[in-house]
C-alpha cells in the first residue's frame, strides 16, 4: 500500500529568507521534503504523521514580518527522486567547482562533487554552502586535518577531500544526514572522509587544521568554545548559517574564546565567517 502525503502549497513575499525559515521550521514538525517555487514552497508531510496544529505554533507565520498564505491537499505517494530531478540544476563556484546530481552531464571545472541531496541540506544552491565553498576553494588544504561539523549532504568535506587534505571528518547530529554524506562521500571516491552521527562532544581530545561549520546561530554559539579548543596552531574555523546581523554577536564569542577574524562573505544577507587560531 502506497504512503499518502499531505502536500503544503506556501505563497510567500518577501520569499527570502522567509523560505528557508519556512524550511527549518517545518522539518521540526515531521515535513520531510521541499520544492520551491518561484512564488514560494511545497512541503510535504506523511498523512499519519501530520499535525495542522503544529502550524500556528510556527514562527515564520506568527510573526507578522512575511506574507505567507497556503493551502494544503491530499497526494498519492511522491517520486521524491523525480521531483528533485526537476528542480536541482547543477551549480558552479567561480569557475572551479560545480556541484551536480548523478544525471548531469560532466563540467569542465577543476573540482567535481556528484551528489543527491535527497532530503539533506547542502546541494551548493544556499547561499551559504555558496560561501563556504567559495572559502574553501581559495583555502590550501594539501594534508591538513579538516572538520566538516553539522555535515548535511557532506558537499563541503568533499571538496576538503578533493582538495587534497589528509583526512577529513563530517558530522551531523541528523540519522538521515548522515547516512546521505556516508553515500556521497562513497559516490565521489573520498576514502580520507570518515562519517559519524553525532554532536560536539564527538569532539573530545580531537584537533583539527581548518573546521567548518554551517548550522545555525544558536548552536555556533554554544559549540564555539569547543571549536576553538579544538583548532591547532594557525587553524581555521569557517562559520556560516547566519545572517549579517548576527555577525557581531558571532564576533564576540569568537574572540571570547582568542580567535581572531580574517574576512567575512555575504550573499542576499546570509553571511560566512572566517577566523584564525
Amino acid at each position: 500500500m502506497s504512503q499518502v502525503y499531505i502536500e503544503y502549497a506556501f505563497t510567500v513575499a518577501p520569499k527570502q529568507p522567509a523560505v528557508d525559515i519556512l524550511i527549518a521550521e517545518l522539518g521540526e514538525i515531521g515535513f520531510e521534503s521541499f520544492v520551491e517555487q518561484e512564488d514560494g514552497l511545497l512541503a510535504y508531510v506523511q498523512e499519519d504523521l501530520w499535525d495542522a496544529a503544529a502550524l500556528k505554533d510556527l514562527y515564520v507565520l506568527s510573526s507578522g514580518e512575511f506574507d505567507i498564505s497556503y493551502k494544503h491537499t491530499k497526494i498519492e505517494q511522491v517520486n521524491w527522486n523525480e521531483e528533485w530531478e526537476k528542480n536541482f540544476h547543477p551549480i558552479t563556484v567561480d569557475d572551479r567547482c560545480t556541484v551536480r546530481a548523478p544525471f548531469h552531464a560532466v563540467p569542465e571545472t577543476t573540482f567535481d562533487i556528484v551528489i543527491e541531496p535527497k532530503m539533506s541540506f547542502g546541494t551548493g544552491h544556499h547561499e551559504t554552502t555558496f560561501m563556504m565553498l567559495k572559502l574553501l576553494l581559495d583555502m590550501d588544504l594539501e594534508g591538513k586535518d579538516v572538520l566538516d561539523m553539522g555535515c548535511g549532504t557532506g558537499v563541503l568535506a568533499i571538496l576538503a577531500c578533493k582538495k587534497g587534505a589528509s583526512y577529513v571528518e563530517a558530522i551531523d547530529i541528523d540519522n538521515w544526514c548522515y547516512l546521505n554524506s556516508v553515500e556521497n562521500a562513497e559516490r565521489n571516491d573520498c576514502e580520507k572522509i570518515k562519517v559519524f552521527e553525532g554532536d560536539v562532544s564527538l569532539l573530545k581530545e580531537k584537533k583539527f587544521d581548518v573546521i567548518i561549520a554551517n548550522i545555525n546561530r544558536n548552536i555556533l554559539l554554544e559549540d564555539i568554545p569547543a571549536y576553538a579548543a579544538c583548532l591547532n596552531k594557525d587553524g581555521v574555523l569557517l562559520l556560516s548559517g547566519f545572517y549579517r546581523d548576527d555577525i557581531p554577536v558571532i564576533r564576540e564569542k569568537c574572540e571570547d574564546d582568542t580567535l581572531k577574524f580574517v574576512e567575512n562573505l555575504e550573499k542576499n544577507l546570509w553571511v560566512a565567517l572566517k577566523f584564525l587560531n
